[in-house]
This record gives structure tokens, sequence and C-alpha cells, in this order.
């Protein structure tokens, strides 16, 4: 499962661009404490259409640099290559029954 993972930020090099938006509040050589959840960012992009929008998700999500902490990015990044996904075949337990499946390997 996903678990928070409170730590020091040793790097935290973040993503940009056209079409690229990051809501964080961190920085590099922040402490994330233990006492709540340690969202530290949200990844949004935007573009003409869905092969545009994951293509450029799939480049920010390469672009971050974070350490010193475990992140979501390598499963954000397997989904991004899942054909199911990528084909608009999804819906609101897609997520749930893979998991669930095993079928997201690497994640």
């Amino acid at each position: 499962g996903f678990m928070p993972c409170a730590g020091h930020l040793d790097v935290f090099n973040i993503a940009g661009g056209f079409g690229v938006r990051v809501d964080t509040h961190c920085y590099s050589d922040y402490h994330i404490p233990p006492y709540y959840d340690s969202l530290i960012g949200k990844l949004i992009v935007h573009a003409e259409n869905r092969e545009e929008a994951i293509l450029r998700m799939k480049r920010a999500l390469d672009e971050f640099v974070i350490e010193g902490v475990k992140t979501t990015i390598p499963f954000c990044q397997t989904i991004m290559n899942y054909p199911d996904f990528r084909e608009g075949n999804v819906h609101t337990k897609y997520l749930e029954e893979m998991l669930a499946e095993s079928r997201l390997v690497g994640a």
C-alpha cells in the first residue's frame, strides 16, 4: 500500500514547463514531520488531448529529482505506460483492482 513517509528531503527538484503545475510547500533540506499525512506535492499537467497530456506527465515525472524519502513517482511512471490507462479504459476502481490482481508489476 501507500504509506506516509516522514524524513529529510536531501534533494527536491521539481518539474516545470508549459502545461506543468506543481503544488508543494517543500524544498531541498526540508524535514517532513511524522505527525500527519506527508503529501509533499501534487503534479498537474494539461494539454490539447489525452495523448499529449500523458506524454507531458511522463516528461514531468522523469524531471523530478527527490532524494531522502520514498515517493509514488515510480508507481505513477508505471501507470503512465500501462495500455489500459493510455487508452482511457479506466474507472474509479481501476487501481484498486489492478493492485489486488498484482497486474501492476514494478509499481
